[in-house]
């Protein structure tokens, strides 16, 4: 469900928990956080599993899940709330991590660095012991319900001077480090998550360890896990393992025609032309 400010909501489903194959020990790590009435911070690279991680810790809590995407022109009060008008009166809107922290649900703003710097300064008192929320257009402070918790989550690679946390706002965070799974475990998630076999799963992985151990390309960035699952999917539909992997995989890395054409080279050679 998503609300009036762009936030998707999600509740418990008594069916079962979104499909997560652990890399280490963040499922630890995010439950004792929980617990602990701590917020955290999750970093890694584009497509690894930081939303679906937060998804799959959420119904396993059994926690309702606010997720926000961060951009650009994401200013606090999209966060917080705002005056609107409706039926010739003006009334207060709650933004999506006032209801968060009304409802006791889980937070997350993912690519938090994208979002403009004035809303980070919101998350201060959320973000340490007073884990309140200060709404100065109508003078309240919300005090977190029980269950609350601020996620956030963002990608190392793309951190500059400009979009980088600042140490006030990082420090107040347990930071989880995130990246690619090991092949085993990839493997696995490309299976379940993609409908194909094992040994088809496990070519796509080995692809990946070879398109993400190049150096001679000048890409922003590597074959995610996502985008393995993306040509598993296509496969599994009945399109040829090739056409595949250049549709979902080396077309989504680069736009340029002879970055694309020495990506697909590395797919043949590591899939094989009889795909």
């Amino acid at each position: 469900m998503r609300d009036p400010f762009g936030a998707v909501w999600a509740v418990p489903q008594a069916a079962g928990l979104p499909f997560y194959a652990e890399q280490a020990d963040e499922c630890t790590v995010f439950e004792h956080t929980w617990r602990c009435k701590l917020p955290l911070l999750i970093k890694g690279p584009t497509g690894c599993g930081k939303t679906r991680f937060v998804e799959h810790m959420a119904a396993r809590l059994g926690r309702p899940l606010v997720t926000v995407s961060c951009h650009d022109d994401l200013s606090a009060a999209d966060l917080v709330g705002r005056f609107l008008i409706g039926d010739g009166e003006t009334i207060w809107s709650d933004g999506p991590l006032a209801r968060a922290v009304r409802q006791g649900a889980i937070c997350y703003l993912d690519e938090v660095v994208e979002a403009r710097k004035d809303t980070t300064v919101v998350l201060h008192p959320l973000a340490d012991d007073r884990r309140a929320l200060p709404i100065e257009r109508t003078g309240e402070q919300l005090d977190a319900a029980p269950g609350f918790m601020l996620v956030m989550s963002y990608n190392p690679g793309y951190q500059n001077v400009l979009k980088g946390l600042k140490p006030s706002t990082r420090q107040r965070f347990v930071a989880l480090d995130m990246g690619y799974p090991n092949p085993d475990v990839e493997s696995r998630i490309v299976a379940a998550e993609g409908g194909v076999a094992e040994p088809v799963a496990a070519s796509l992985v080995r692809l990946a360890q070879a398109l993400r151990s190049l150096t001679d390309h000048d890409l922003e960035e590597t074959a995610s896990t996502r985008l393995l699952v993306a040509a598993a999917r296509l496969q599994a539909s009945g399109m040829p393992m090739l056409l595949a992997c250049r549709m979902a995989i080396v077309n989504a890395l680069t736009d340029d025609p002879a970055t694309a054409s020495g990506l697909y080279e590395v797919v043949r050679a590591v899939m094989g032309d009889g795909c």
